[in-house]
């Protein structure tokens, strides 16, 4: 077994860490397991320095606290408050379009018409 050092990201935060395993490719699964597909940031290297500056899996797992499931009401709000969000997003790109093309429509308008002399 090799030690293996990688930067992985764990609630936003990049942490470095190590991980014994036989092979690079080895340590990223381990590392994509722990904390999922897509958080290991960088790829792992051999490492064989003693004192490296890492934080050890265990207090990296311990910090990520579970997020408490809402209650039927709260989801329903929370969902609620998404449509919101999504519809007044989709109001302000619809407007925004219309301008745009009432903006090409006066300029093409005014380049079709000829000055009268």
């Amino acid at each position: 077994m090799n030690k293996y050092l990688a930067t992985v990201r764990v609630k936003g935060q990049t942490v470095r860490t190590m991980v014994f395993a036989d092979s690079s490719l080895h340590a990223r699964l381990i590392l994509e397991y722990q904390f999922g597909i897509g958080n290991v940031v960088s790829n792992p290297t051999q490492s064989s320095k003693a004192n490296e500056d890492y934080t050890p899996l265990d207090e990296v797992i311990g910090t990520i606290k579970p997020i408490k499931p809402m209650n039927p009401q709260q989801a329903k709000l929370d969902s609620l408050k998404k449509q919101k969000e999504v519809a007044s997003n989709n109001l302000k790109a619809e407007r925004d379009r219309q301008k745009v093309a009432k903006a090409q429509q006066q300029i093409r308008m005014a380049t079709t018409q000829k000055p009268v002399a």
